[in-house]
């Protein structure tokens, strides 16, 4: 784990804050079921999770304020902390993650399953925190947390197929946030679905087209995300085994995935800045597999994801709302992996 230096921490901090306060503009991502049901409001709908865009950033966005938070040697200054704080105070309370976890159930598929993903890594960040039970976070969070757990046991059986998109809808990304979180939870029957099923869709996978990503809105490597996945669920030995196998030219000199596609793209387009995302998803799950592969192909890697960091670095604080409103957590993400 690489530990974000205090300035990066600090700015991020308030890039937090900021993002999260912003209510507009707001992607609902609301189903209309009926000519009573088109009140939008944010802040009706969703008092916790408001902000930041849409529901699914303004979650993650929170996880990056707790998780910089309980960074080991305080690095976030004490200003942008007590912001922070302030904002978890005001945002996770137990009747505001009630009326959170009541939509979750009355919409089964709302925000399935990135967004329900991201829920379940904020409660195992709450979970594990001194902070988050001291200050409440933690118990207020529970009702969700139960809701999403269900949710995953509840769809996971019933899909025939993953979702191999380099988008919200990829499974094994999903997967491999949600195992983590159950892990983290003590989760052990959603741990265990979520193996059989890794093991079920991806164990047998072999050569992956790598040179036919990315696409044009991505924001994931659908391969990274398959193989970060299956290096949980088989170990070390066999994960290695299993990558050889499904990315033989992993991390050589002129691997692909080295590269950070579009940079100049219009920022303001949120399509089109998923592709500053994918450079720093890259960093970080390259990084995550650098464990298995050789110290040759570990240096590039290390100097490799450090490039694609830097390349995108100032759109995480100082872009344009369409990449500071999420950009952060992948790149928390990445640090944590180094």
């Amino acid at each position: 784990m690489t530990t974000p230096s205090p300035s990066r921490a600090t700015a991020w901090a308030g890039t937090v804050v900021s993002a999260v306060r912003q209510r507009y503009p707001w992607a609902a991502q609301h189903t209309v079921t009926g000519p009573g049901d088109v009140d939008v409001t944010p802040t009706r709908l969703h008092p916790a999770f408001h902000g930041s865009f849409d529901w699914h950033s303004c979650v993650h966005m929170h996880w990056s304020g707790l998780t910089l938070l309980d960074l080991p040697g305080a690095p976030v200054e004490s200003q942008a902390a007590e912001a922070l704080t302030a904002l978890l105070d005001e945002r996770l309370t137990a009747a505001h993650i009630a009326v959170e976890a009541e939509l979750l159930r009355r919409r089964p598929s709302f925000e399935r399953p990135y967004g329900w993903a991201w829920g379940l890594q904020l409660a195992a960040a709450a979970h594990t925190s001194p902070r988050a039970r001291a200050r409440g976070w933690a118990e207020a969070l529970t009702p969700m947390r139960e809701v999403l757990v269900a949710r995953f046991r509840a769809w996971l059986p019933g899909m025939p197929l993953p979702v191999r998109a380099g988008v919200h809808s990829n499974t094994a990304f999903a997967l491999t946030l949600a195992r983590d979180a159950a892990c983290a939870l003590g989760e052990d029957e959603l741990l265990s679905l979520i193996d059989e099923r890794a093991l079920a869709w991806f164990a047998d996978d072999r050569d992956y087209p790598i040179a036919w990503e990315p696409d044009g809105h991505d924001f994931l490597s659908a391969a990274l995300s398959e193989a970060v996945l299956m290096r949980r669920v088989l170990g070390h030995d066999a994960a290695r085994d299993w990558l050889a196998g499904f990315l033989p030219g992993l991390a050589r000199e002129d691997d692909p995935l080295f590269e950070v596609p579009a940079t100049d793209a219009d920022p303001t387009d949120g399509q089109l800045a998923h592709l500053l995302g994918l450079a720093l998803s890259r960093a970080w799950h390259l990084r995550e597999l650098a464990h298995l592969l050789d110290e040759e192909a570990r240096v590039r890697v290390r100097d490799r994801t450090r490039l694609q960091i830097e390349r995108v670095a100032g759109a995480i604080t100082t872009g344009d709302f369409m990449a500071t409103h999420w950009l952060v957590s992948f790149a928390l993400k990445a640090d944590l992996a180094a």
